[in-house]
């Protein structure tokens, strides 16, 4: 009698950087023998940052709570790796009666789960532990072996060649090194810095290097874009107007001399491509991000009771974290950081 094939599913995150902290464990997860079959959850707008993956082929898009639940009882699955920290993401498991669920025991969520495991904490209060560790760890409850935490995106070869069209189409020259700059932040207002910060980074480095500034962003992100565009003193290249999407992102990042950006996903792009990238950093915990950091400066400062406070918007109004940040601690970080390449 021919045994039943095994089956995984694997729910990954719903953050952009998040998502590239895990495709370490993605990909080993696709690779591991223990499984006859693997699938991949993600959220439809964010699939194509995956695109191009060996292992492209095994994820299945949901666009709603709903939907999930019923993908997960069309695949039947055997067990759930669940890399989302939320309650909703275990319960939606736990409503699909998948046999073993597996993930952290963070959001209260440690009854919905088969298998679980307790970030460390000190006098009750949990230790920030680096995202991408989390996601190792509950891969680990499945006995799935990460090897490294090195984070890893594809692109395919003719996109980056259409990307390269596009930046000529926007104003670049046809090989022209360029540095490029995503200011705006998904999670909200608290992780943005002023405009004319990133701008008098930007035209310290296109003095001392050459490179034009090439600037990027997300839906609804144009006016800050165009923002960073007017505060500069070199004539930089506004994509606002231009083709955007995660696709294009990961092509436009890997061939960047340097990534400006906020504490955001592109930060998690140019680790994966091994590109030079200073982060400046308000609200969040620096340790949770820990890895990956050759070739990235973190920018924050350090002498705020109220700072790391996780919060979208500063509950104190006055957003001292990134407000009072000058420009000349990203242009140090800039310096620090090429020189040592």
């Amino acid at each position: 009698m021919k045994a039943p094939r095994k089956r995984l599913m694997v729910r990954v995150p719903n953050w952009v950087g998040d998502i590239v902290m895990a495709t370490p464990v993605l990909h080993a997860a696709a690779q591991d023998p223990s499984w006859d079959e693997v699938h991949f959850v993600v959220r439809k707008h964010l699939a194509p940052l995956l695109g191009d993956a060996p292992w492209f082929g095994q994820i299945r898009t949901v666009e709603s709570s709903k939907q999930e639940v019923g993908l997960y009882r069309e695949l039947q699955p055997d067990a759930a790796l669940l890399l989302p920290n939320s309650f909703g993401a275990a319960l939606r498991a736990f409503q699909a009666r998948i046999p073993v669920r597996a993930g952290s025991a963070l959001s209260g969520r440690r009854l919905l789960l088969t298998h679980s495991f307790v970030p460390p904490t000190r006098l009750g209060r949990r230790i920030p532990v680096p995202t991408a560790h989390l996601h190792r760890d509950a891969a680990g409850l499945l006995g799935i072996a990460t090897p490294d935490l090195h984070p890893r995106l594809w692109v395919r070869p003719e996109l980056e060649s259409v990307v390269a069209q596009e930046l000529v189409a926007a104003g670049l020259k046809a090989g022209e090194p360029y540095m490029f700059c995503c200011p705006g932040a998904a999670f909200g207002a608290a992780k943005l810095w002023p405009p004319d910060r990133f701008a008098k980074v930007l035209d310290d480095l296109h003095e001392k290097h050459g490179w034009r500034a090439v600037i990027g962003g997300g839906p609804g992100e144009e006016p800050l874009m165009e923002a960073v565009v007017e505060a500069c003193s070199h004539r930089a290249i506004d994509l606002a107007q231009a083709p955007r999407d995660l696709e294009r992102l990961k092509a436009q990042v890997k061939h960047a001399q340097l990534l400006l950006v906020g504490d955001s996903g592109p930060r998690w792009v140019a680790a994966a491509f091994d590109v030079p990238c200073v982060s400046i950093m308000g609200p969040n915990f620096p340790e949770l991000t820990a890895t990956a950091l050759e070739r990235c400066r973190i920018v924050r400062r350090e002498d705020l009771e109220c700072s790391p406070c996780l919060e979208r918007k500063c509950p104190l109004e006055h957003h001292e974290c990134m407000n009072g940040l000058p420009a000349e601690h990203a242009i140090r970080a800039c310096d620090e950081l090429l020189a040592s390449r």
